[in-house]
């Protein structure tokens, strides 16, 4: 399969912006693989599809505030900031990316907050808008990630053409997020409240939590027409004993075990035994899942809708086949869904 075909065109107004009032009232389509069917439903609803003894898979990540704004020492320019990832806890090295770019080169400083506690010296570069950072700042480890939180901002995707809002703080997380570590949400996640999860735990619907810490090499964009050639950034995972058992077992008595979203999805297919049941893991992973593609722990999945070209899509049509998965989004344009993180969710059985 070739870049071109994960093309279309998508209306910028379906675009969600904000989230809807109540978490598990976003719209639902479900998507029933082997009739080929498509049904338009509530997300609510997606407890009709569960049974005593299926496992859904859960991103336990957290979403940490990752946008900082600076001012570049002597212009004064204002300088964005986005954290990627934590390089060395003592010495405070982060890598980053900077917007304006072309202003910030290896020796600037940079300064935030009013009252300029937190400053940060440029030290490498890492690719055209990647640079890493040592933050100078007087106090414990514990202080400055208290002082990185309340400087920094809710990530919020850049198509989100508004200011970040207190209600972002809670609604770009799900209410099950634990480990820190992520920059973007697990956004299938998003739509389960704590009414809808303890309806399901009643039910007899197990939760098997894993850990992706979601980074922006998610949703960068395929540039080769050969997905082949793609390269995906590394995330971490983790995956621990009593995710493995509850999975495994699903698998054994033959219940359906539900990935909830593509990060769930490439965790668990990142650490799979040889007779097809999930191992534990702790490590990184930049697996790309892309069609042709044989799934071996989920045979159901919960996603958002995802945009053009993007990693995502390709591997929502591996899982649903390319065909169906194409049908399904004319359908969701057509019945005007609310595409990507606070957007409307599929369910594909």
């Amino acid at each position: 399969m070739k870049l071109s075909h994960f093309n279309f065109k998508l209306p910028e107004e379906l675009l969600a912006e904000r989230p809807v009032e109540n978490r598990d009232e976003s719209r639902l389509m479900v998507i029933n693989r082997a009739n080929k069917t498509i049904e338009h439903k509530m997300f609510k609803d997606v407890i009709d599809y569960f049974n005593e003894g299926d496992v859904m898979i859960l991103n336990n990540t957290r979403v940490f505030p990752a946008r900082l704004y600076g001012n570049k020492e002597k212009t004064g320019a204002r300088i964005e900031v986005f954290l990627l990832r934590e390089l060395n806890e003592e010495q405070r090295l982060w890598d980053v990316l900077v917007d304006p770019a072309r202003k910030i080169r290896i020796g600037n400083k940079l300064y935030f907050g009013d009252d300029d506690t937190l400053v940060a010296e440029v030290i490498d570069n890492t690719t055209s808008r990647g640079r890493t950072l040592r933050f100078l700042f007087d106090g414990s480890y514990k202080e400055f990630r208290r002082k990185l939180t309340e400087l920094g901002e809710t990530p919020l995707p850049k198509y989100i053409n508004r200011q970040v809002e207190p209600e972002d703080e809670e609604r770009y997380q799900t209410i099950y997020a634990k480990n820190e570590g992520a920059v973007a949400a697990p956004t299938a996640g998003l739509h389960f409240s704590k009414h809808l999860l303890k309806r399901l735990e009643i039910k007899g619907v197990e939760n098997a939590e894993v850990t992706l810490h979601v980074g922006l090499g998610t949703f960068n964009p395929v540039e080769v027409e050969d997905l082949s050639k793609h390269k995906m950034d590394s995330e971490e995972v983790i995956i621990d004993a009593t995710a493995v058992q509850k999975v495994n077992r699903a698998i054994e008595h033959k219940k359906r075990v539900c990935a909830v979203g593509t990060t769930s999805m490439r965790a668990i297919e990142s650490s799979v035994s040889s007779n097809g049941r999930l191992n534990e893991f702790y490590g990184w992973t930049n697996k790309f899942i892309f069609p042709p593609y044989d799934f071996s722990i989920a045979n159901c999945m919960i996603t958002n809708f995802h945009t053009p070209k993007s990693t995502l899509l390709m591997m929502v049509s591996a899982f649903a086949g390319h065909d169906l998965t194409k049908r399904a989004y004319e359908e969701a344009i057509k019945e005007k869904y609310r595409f990507y993180s606070y957007g409307d969710a599929m369910l594909i059985i």
